[in-house]
Formats: C-alpha cells, sequence, structure tokens
C-alpha cells in the first residue's frame, strides 16, 4: 500500500542542499523523497510522482563523466523543475547550449523578473529585483527551442526559464536556502500551481496511515522493539504499541556504552504509564569484549549493530512467536548509508549498515522517511513526553563512537563523567535547548599539564556543539566563553586522568556531527 499517493521526488545530482529541497517540500506538508540520479525510468515511473526536482551538484553538465538522468524523465507527463546543475542539464538535453561563465555567481544576486505566472506567481515584478542565491561557475548560452526566459540577473540573462508546452521549468537559483527571499514562494507555486499537489502530509496523518500499515503486516505475529531511551526508539516504541499493544515487546539493552542516567526517565514512563513489556539486559561486558583492540570507526559501528542483532535474536526466541525487529532508523541515517554514485558512503549507521543478511528477523522501520524534527513532532502527536522528545540526539552506537580509539572500561570512565559535566552546565546555562547536540569526546592521545607542581601526562577532552535543524548540515555553535571556559574548569578537576580540553569549530560538512 502506498501510503502516499501525492509525493514529491528529488533527484540527486550531488548537492550539499539536495536534503535541503526535500525538507522545504515537507515543510509545506506535502510528501517527499531523494532518489540517485541514476534511478531506472521503470522504477521512477512506479513510484507514481506528482513532480519530480532534478537537484545542484558540482559537476559541469560538459564534464567527460557529468552524472544523467534518463532524458525519459522529461517524456513522462509529469512537472519537472531543474535547479541549478538540474536546471543545465534539462536545457542541455533539450538541445541548449551550458559553458563555462566568464563571471561566476556565488552569493546573493537579484533576480528581475521577465514574465510573472509561473513559479513567480504572486511576485511583484521589482525593477531592483528579488534576493536569490546563486552557486555557479556555468550559465547557459544557447536557449534551446520551445523554452522561454522567465528571469535573469546580472551575470545569468537566463536565470530561470519555462518550457512552452510541457510542465518543465528550470531555475539558476536555489529556491531552498533561506538566502533566496522568494524561494518559499516558488517552492509552493511547483508543489501546488504547477503540480497539482494538495497539503495534506501531516504528523496525524502519519500516524493513521502508519497504524493501518503496521497493523496489516503484522497480522497476529509478535514484534521486538529496540528501546535505548532516546528520542528515535522511544517514538517507535509509541507508534507500533499504538498499533498492535501487547503484541509488542520492547528490549533494552544496556551495552555499557550509555551516557550517565541516559535512559531511566523514559523508560520507567513506558513501564509506568505506557505499559509496554520491557525486558532489560545488561550486555556491558559482552559488547567490551567484541570492541577489545579495535580501532576502526567503522568496525566499532559494525560490531555494535551485530552486536545487538545476536541479544534480539537470542531474546526473541525466549519470548517465542517474534517475527518482527522495529527500529528507530530515520532518513539522514540512510541517506548517509547509501552511495549514488559507486563511492564510499560517508559512514554505515549500525541499524542500517550493520545489519547481516542472515538475520532471522524481519525488519520494521517506520521512522525511515523523516528527519529528526519530524520525529519530534510525531512523539508529541503520540502523547510523550516533552523531557523525552526535546532531548538532544544521542548515537545508536553510543560513547563507543565518542572514543576515539580503542574502548575500555577505564575510557568510559572518563567520557562518561566529562559528559555529565558538559551537560549539566548547557542545561544550567540554558543552552541546552538552544543547540541542536553538544557532547564530549574522548581523544587518542595524551598531553603534558602542570597540576600541583607536578608534570602530568594524561587525556584530551573535545567538546562538540552545533546547531543545526535536521543533522544534515550543522554549524558549530558559538558558545559563550565563560560556559566554555566552566566546562573546561570541571571537566580538568573532577575527572581524574584529563589534563586538556579543548573546543570543536568544525561545520558539517566538511566534518560530520560525530567524530567517527
Amino acid at each position: 500500500m502506498d501510503i502516499h499517493q501525492e509525493k514529491i521526488v528529488v533527484l540527486d545530482f550531488g548537492s550539499q542542499t539536495t536534503q535541503l529541497i526535500a525538507r522545504r517540500i515537507r515543510e509545506q506538508k506535502v510528501y517527499s523523497e531523494i532518489h540517485p540520479f541514476s534511478i531506472a525510468i521503470d522504477q521512477l515511473r512506479a513510484l507514481r510522482p506528482s513532480g519530480i526536482i532534478l537537484s545542484g551538484g558540482p559537476c559541469s553538465v560538459y564534464d567527460p563523466d557529468a552524472p544523467f538522468c534518463d532524458p525519459a524523465i522529461f517524456t513522462l507527463g509529469v512537472p519537472v523543475l531543474g535547479i541549478c546543475y538540474g536546471a543545465q542539464l534539462m536545457l542541455q538535453q533539450f538541445g541548449g547550449r551550458v559553458e563555462k561563465a566568464a563571471k561566476r555567481e556565488f552569493g546573493k544576486a537579484a533576480l528581475r523578473l521577465v514574465e510573472g505566472g509561473g513559479l513567480f506567481a504572486g511576485l511583484a515584478a521589482d525593477p531592483a529585483g528579488h534576493q536569490v542565491w546563486m552557486s555557479h561557475g556555468d550559465r547557459v548560452e544557447l536557449v534551446p527551442e520551445e523554452f522561454l526566459v522567465t528571469a535573469e540577473s546580472d551575470n545569468s540573462p537566463h536565470a530561470a526559464l519555462r518550457h512552452s508546452r510541457l510542465p518543465l521549468v528550470a531555475v539558476q537559483f536555489h529556491p531552498e536556502v533561506a538566502h533566496t527571499l522568494i524561494g518559499t514562494e516558488v517552492l509552493s507555486n511547483f508543489i501546488f500551481a504547477i503540480c497539482g499537489c494538495r497539503a495534506e502530509w501531516t504528523m496525524h496523518s502519519f500516524i493513521e496511515h502508519n497504524v493501518a500499515e503496521i497493523r496489516a503486516r503484522v497480522g497476529s505475529d509478535r514484534v521486538i522493539c529496540a528501546l535505548s531511551g532516546g528520542v528515535d526508539s522511544s517514538v517507535v516504541a509509541a507508534i507500533i504499541h499504538r498499533a498492535i499493544g501487547r503484541q509488542l515487546t520492547c528490549i533494552h539493552v544496556d551495552n555499557g556504552l550509555m551516557r550517565s542516567g541516559e535512559s531511566q526517565s523514559i523508560l520507567r514512563f513506558f513501564k509506568e504509564q505506557a505499559t509496554l513489556q520491557v525486558v532489560d539486559v545488561d550486555a556491558g561486558d559482552f559488547f567490551l569484549g567484541e570492541l577489545a583492540g579495535v580501532l576502526d570507526p567503522e568496525v566499532k559501528r559494525k560490531r555494535i549493530g551485530l552486536g545487538f542483532i545476536k541479544i534480539f535474536e537470542e531474546e526473541a526466541k525466549k519470548i517465542g512467536g517474534v517475527k518482527y525487529l522495529a527500529q528507530g532508523t530515520l532518513y539522514p541515517d540512510v541517506i548517509e548509508s547509501v552511495s549514488f554514485r559507486g563511492e564510499a558512503p560517508i559512514k554505515s549507521h549500525h541499524n542500517v549498515g550493520g545489519l547481516p543478511e542472515v538475520m532471522q528477523l524481519q525488519l520494521i522501520e517506520p521512522l525511515r522517511e523523516l528527519f529528526k524534527d519530524e520525529v519530534r513532532q510525531l512523539g508529541l502527536e503520540l502523547g510523550l513526553p516533552e523531557e523525552a522528545i526535546h532531548r538532544q540526539p544521542f548515537p545508536g552506537p553510543g560513547l563507543g563512537i565518542r572514543i576515539l580509539g580503542e574502548v575500555t572500561a577505564e575510557r568510559l570512565r572518563i567520557l562518561r563523567q566529562a559528559d555529565v559535566i558538559v551537560l549539566e552546565e548547557m542545561r544550567r546555562s540554558g543552552w541546552y535547548r538552544r543547540v541542536w547536540q553538544s557532547f564530549a569526546v574522548l581523544l587518542p592521545i595524551q598531553t603534558v599539564g602542570v597540576m600541583g607542581d607536578g608534570r602530568t601526562y594524561e587525556h584530551v577532552i573535545a567538546i562538540r556543539s552545533v546547531d543545526s535543524r535536521d543533522a544534515m548540515t550543522a554549524d558549530w555553535s558559538r558558545l559563550p566563553g565563560d560556559l566554555l571556559a566552566t566546562i573546561s574548569s570541571r571537566i580538568i578537576n573532577e575527572v581524574r586522568g584529563v589534563n586538556r580540553v579543548v573546543y570543536d569549530i568544525s561545520s558539517k560538512p566538511p566534518a560530520t556531527i560525530e567524530w567517527e
């Protein structure tokens, strides 16, 4: 059953803002999903999209190895919007010519409308132009037949175009970014006026569709859910419990890699108020054994993922009649774990790339289509307590990927104590809810220090705090100097074995949020 009768499909050509396009569409209550540019035409047709968007990308359309979609996309009768590279690709495939521009456009530009209507319906023709965001070194030099120019800028005389007969539109600028002040209107005109979509994709409708889908799929079988106490697994447990009630058993695995007190409050809520069946498994020693001597972060993630599956399957046998495993895979997990051009993925996620092919349980992943902030909205709609929903994200592999190098009991002690201090001070200062994520990382080095007039040679803790909306992109948080000083002083004074604290000022991209 296709629960998304109306959807906008975004084809990814490698742009850093592809995920932002999908998010901007969802913000207008229309479902969207991302697929690789190389998707087969039959597969794309089977998705029954209401519209297709071709993203930007780092290549030039005249490069020998430039990514190309199937030209049959333009004959499906479905509206297509090309953005930046996607626009140039569309126009080239219709006989236009794209060349390196004499003057590149990066940053803000003034877009002057040549004609109204279409993508620019409802926008005034301001002689000074509308602010848009450009990011390109090529431009369209020859407009193909039957395409009409609808907007221009100083360095892009063909900044927006439309086909005279077919529902094809192209823009050189990026409507998905906040710096394009008319971006919401442009995307809205494409989604509603050109594609004919309706604003019906809400968390309420998502719950209705998914509850029905879970009931139909599970039938009378039993489901186990990996319940860590974090936001994602808590929301998964809540929606599946609403669908099948006592056919669900939640399994909380203490893998020894959790933060201090990480899951007690939410587990108490589920046991006492939601009346879920929860099985607690103490597996700290098992996971330490699996990680002994492991330095490679990919190996860590996969060993942790395989360890979870092993335990879940053992517990499923004890319960009996279990056919499904539910887990909190999110859309960013899927995107980062998939290679679109045959290159290495950014990182494998323990719940995506770490699952064995021989796993006996079938997966149920009700959040697989959602970004993090959508999961929070879903949790509130399901009645979960605010304290559970607004907790900062915590990775499935836990502290195991915040310890660079080997994971040992002693190194876990150091990091866990430092992490407690970071979170205490973030909450005390009021910054906890102002940032996306804040945490400590234990580095695989030691440095010289002086304590009590004596030389020390001890560990280094890095503090990481980022601002984000969906974890696909992030900027480092500009925390007050006094707050950082307090955190540093407390860690060095209270955590035995640490004599230096540093602050990570890297954004994503190029860095990832987690260090491993």
